[in-house]
């Protein structure tokens, strides 16, 4: 069976570096820190105060009406943004050769909507059971954002939502290749969203001794593979891609940012939280992405690390990196934009796909910032602190999540 290649025609992204695609863009570029003290939640009691959150977003009533955007939480808010952006930069919001059964959406959210769920159990216990909004679910169920893409953009193809935690949007974009592959659809948005920056979820975290402490530092708090990172620092936002049937995209004259070439997953069988120290799942993870492409590994330049800037994780990816590429390694170029967005969760892949797919298309790599002291068990070129002006042809994304499951995706720079 001859299987369809995978265009990407489309990106949208919201996050603490930025509220649309070209903005963010140019900010991590840039090198710039997204990361704060938070804003829009009081964690004044906690002893984490700092996240990359989302500023100055307001959902167009464009997207969803004023009255009717309170009905649903951040997480979708985001979604519907990023998503909208993509569609309309795909150019299918204005004119599709699709039929609408063969449109669709699969997207990855880890945790859903806490905010809302937060709230709405304070209003039940000051005020009663009668006061729980009859919106509450719609408004908190991870797949609603989903669900809502395509009751708004008239998709009538696939629609559901993957949760894997932090590997949620990478095996969502995986699923939503495949399904372009096998024909059974011709347009899929897929990627991932998130928001959780709310006390209940940072305390849990911040009780595992997960996260980053430097309060007084925060745009230096996110620093992967650096000898004084001290945890993650939660993100929130959204990334989405518009992937296509390569074939029928160049028909209809679409800009192409790249294709999705390989898909790995895998599980560590190790532990419920902490990765296996040799990186055992990562690596077998990132080798069935490179053969499932059906490349060598020389050929891929960039890799967009998981990172989260945490002492175990940042070892073991570079060691699962160091096994899958063997002497390679010392010529690829690998980056965290952990250390700009802070990590999204379930969002991540989302973002970082968004990422790979853009430095592919413009030559920038972007950088790992904050790298002022590197460890010496993490011992690759991670473009410290400044970007690097290149063009390569393969770029592969890492998501890992508790549970010890993994995800890769390997992207192709567009040919003509």
């Amino acid at each position: 069976m001859k299987l369809n290649r995978v265009a990407i025609t489309g990106l949208g992204i919201v996050c603490a570096n930025g509220n649309n695609l070209e903005d963010t863009w140019k900010s991590i570029v840039k090198g710039e820190p997204g990361i704060s003290k938070i804003e829009n939640t009081p964690v004044a009691d906690l002893a984490v105060q700092i996240a990359g959150e989302v500023k100055n977003f307001t959902l167009s009533p464009e997207i969803l009406r004023e009255r009717e955007q309170p009905r649903y939480d951040k997480f979708i808010h985001y979604a519907l943004s990023a998503g909208h952006e993509a569609f309309a930069n795909s150019g299918l919001l204005t004119e599709s050769p699709y039929l609408q059964e063969k449109m669709g959406s699969i997207l990855g959210v880890g945790m859903g909507g806490f905010p809302g769920i937060l709230s709405t159990y304070d209003t039940y216990l000051e005020k009663g059971p009668r006061r729980v909004s009859p919106f509450f679910i719609p408004a908190v169920i991870p797949n609603m954002a989903s669900g809502l893409l395509t009751i708004q953009l008239g998709l009538k193809g696939l629609n559901y939502t993957i949760s894997s935690a932090c590997a949620s949007a990478t095996h969502a974009l995986t699923a939503a290749s495949y399904e372009i592959m096998f024909g059974r659809q011709d347009v899929m948005i897929s990627g991932g969203a998130e928001s959780t920056i709310v006390n209940c979820p940072m305390q849990g975290f911040i009780s595992m001794k997960a996260l980053s402490k430097r309060n007084d530092e925060p745009e230096k708090a996110s620093r992967p593979f650096d000898t004084a990172r001290d945890g993650f620092v939660m993100g929130e936002g959204a990334g989405c891609l518009v992937l296509e049937n390569y074939d029928k995209a160049v028909a209809r004259g679409a800009r192409i940012y790249g294709e999705v070439v390989g898909h790995g997953a895998t599980s560590d069988a190790h532990h419920i939280t902490a990765p296996h120290p040799e990186g055992d799942g990562a690596y077998r993870c990132m080798e069935m992405a490179i053969q499932s492409a059906g490349i060598d590994p020389s050929l891929i330049g960039y890799v967009n690390a998981h990172g989260t800037s945490t002492p175990l994780g940042d070892i073991g990816e570079t060691k699962a990196i160091r096994k899958t590429f063997g002497s390679h390694a010392e010529n690829l170029l690998v980056s965290s934009t952990k250390s700009m967005t802070g990590h999204l969760l379930g969002a991540a892949g989302g973002i970082e796909s968004v990422f790979c797919a853009m430095a592919l298309h413009t030559g920038d790599i972007p950088p790992t910032i904050n790298l002022e002291n590197q460890d010496p068990e993490c011992d690759l070129n991670y473009v410290p602190n400044n970007p690097v002006k290149k063009e390569v042809e393969y770029s592969l994304s890492n998501s890992f999540g508790f549970g010890g499951t993994n995800s890769s995706v390997l992207f192709k720079r567009a040919t003509t």
